[in-house]
């Protein structure tokens, strides 16, 4: 995905996964990037741990004045692949645009088809395997960056582990950042335009 004036963001997940704290992380990341506006706002369906939640979020090169929810997202980044079945993460989806799903299936199995690019990766494998558990709960907050940074070139890894850096200290550092490069080296993208174009040939 080329780099633009600015984007807009729709982060799909449940609560206790990490949407909000990713949605953060990565606009951090993206002010690091050069983006001088940035903004995430959440909406939550229910207060509880497991209900769906979605983080709206705005990178800008200019200061941003809209702080509605994203209508028509660029990206949509989707935590927990059960809410495929929920959400239609598509439907708004611009022309061009980029689905990051967190799933163990690849891009093919996942039967997703639309104008766009779709980046998977196993986050929850990476976040479990990296050791990033809390009270029984395998988060995916930062491994679902990886995906998203190796799919895209505006704001980049290097910025994103800076963020993570910011954020956290000791172990959790450590395990945060192992997810991430396990993430973002374990990513499979694929041009679901392209290959419908193909298929026609």
């Amino acid at each position: 995905m080329k780099r633009h004036q600015n984007y807009e963001i729709i982060w799909h997940g449940r609560g206790g996964q990490g949407a909000v704290t990713a949605a953060k992380v990565f606009t951090e990341a993206a002010y690091y990037a050069g983006f001088k506006g940035v903004s995430a706002k959440p909406t939550y369906f229910s207060e509880r741990r497991g209900a769906p939640v979605s983080v709206h979020t705005r990178i800008s090169l200019e200061p941003i004045r809209t702080f509605s929810n994203v209508l028509f997202p660029d990206i949509a980044v989707v935590l927990d692949e059960n809410l495929l079945e929920m959400v239609n993460v598509t439907s708004n989806l611009k022309a061009g645009g980029l689905l990051v799903i967190n799933s163990s299936k690849s891009a093919h199995d996942l039967h997703i088809n639309g104008p766009f690019t779709i980046a998977v990766s196993n986050a929850y494998h990476c976040s479990e395997t990296a050791g990033l558990i809390v009270e029984g709960n395998v988060l995916v907050s930062t491994s679902i960056l990886g995906p998203l940074v190796a799919a895209t070139n505006f704001v980049g890894i290097d910025n994103v582990r800076k963020a993570i850096q910011h954020k956290f200290r000791g172990k959790p550092l450590d395990r945060n950042l192992k997810a991430l490069e396990l993430a973002f080296e374990n990513t499979e993208i694929v041009d679901l335009q392209m290959m419908s174009f193909i298929a026609q040939a």
